[in-house]
C-alpha cells in the first residue's frame, strides 16, 4: 500500500511539472500579440543594481516587437520582422542589427520569437516561488547571449522574466496591465530614423 501511495504521488508530481511547462507552451502558442507595462532591473554578479527602467511593450509574433522606455530615460527598440532598431534620442543615434543576430538574446526578441519554444529551449518546471509558478528555459544554442531564462506565471499570465548571462548578470522584468492578443497597428512595428540621426549598422 505504501509503495502504491508513493507511486501515485510521483505521478501527480510529474503531472504538475508537465502542466506548468504546458502553460508556457500554451502562452507562446495562443498569444499572437501582447501589450503590457514593464519594469526592468539589471543586477550585476555582485548583486548590485546597475539599471532600473520602466516603459511599455508590444509584440506581434513572429519577430515584431516594440519596447518604449520612458523612465529614467527615453529609448526605443523596434523589431520589424527583419531588423532591430535601437533609437537613443539623447544621442540622436540609431543602431540597426539583423533580427536573426539578436533573436533570443534579449527579452524583447525572446518573447516575440517562435511559437515552438521547445525547439530552441530545454524546458523544466522548477516549482512555485512566492505567488508565481516558474519554468526554466535553457537555450540549446550556446551563442544565445544568456545561460538561462526563468519565466514566472500566475495562472496563464506571464508576470515576470529573469534572464541570466554568462557573466552572472541578471535582468529581471516585471509585467503589469497585460493584454493578450490585442489588435495592434502594424505601423507600431515600423521604424523610420529621424532626420539627422546617425545610423549605425552592425
Amino acid at each position: 500500500m505504501r509503495f502504491f501511495v508513493f507511486s501515485i504521488l510521483a505521478v501527480l508530481s510529474s503531472a504538475a511539472f508537465a502542466d506548468e511547462v504546458q502553460v508556457l507552451k500554451s502562452f507562446f502558442q495562443n498569444s499572437t500579440s501582447m501589450r503590457a507595462r514593464f519594469q526592468q532591473t539589471v543586477v550585476d554578479n555582485l548583486g548590485r543594481k546597475v539599471q532600473e527602467v520602466t516603459g511599455n511593450m508590444q509584440l506581434q509574433r513572429p519577430g515584431k516587437f516594440r519596447w518604449d522606455y520612458d523612465k529614467p530615460y527615453v529609448q526605443q527598440i523596434v523589431g520589424d520582422g527583419k531588423k532591430v532598431w535601437l533609437y537613443d534620442p539623447d544621442l540622436n543615434q540609431v543602431t540597426v542589427r539583423p533580427l536573426d543576430k539578436v533573436l533570443g538574446s534579449s527579452p524583447a526578441a525572446l518573447l516575440a520569437g517562435s511559437k515552438d519554444i521547445d525547439k530552441t529551449f530545454e524546458l523544466k518546471d522548477v516549482g512555485k516561488q512566492g505567488d508565481l509558478n516558474w519554468v526554466e528555459a535553457i537555450p540549446k544554442e550556446k551563442e544565445s547571449g544568456f545561460d538561462k531564462v526563468m519565466l514566472g506565471f500566475k495562472g496563464s499570465m506571464l508576470q515576470e522574466m529573469e534572464m541570466r548571462d554568462s557573466f552572472g548578470q541578471i535582468t529581471v522584468i516585471e509585467f503589469s496591465k497585460q493584454e493578450i492578443n490585442p489588435k495592434l497597428d502594424a505601423k507600431n512595428f515600423r521604424f523610420v530614423p529621424p532626420e539627422g540621426a546617425d545610423v549605425l549598422s552592425e
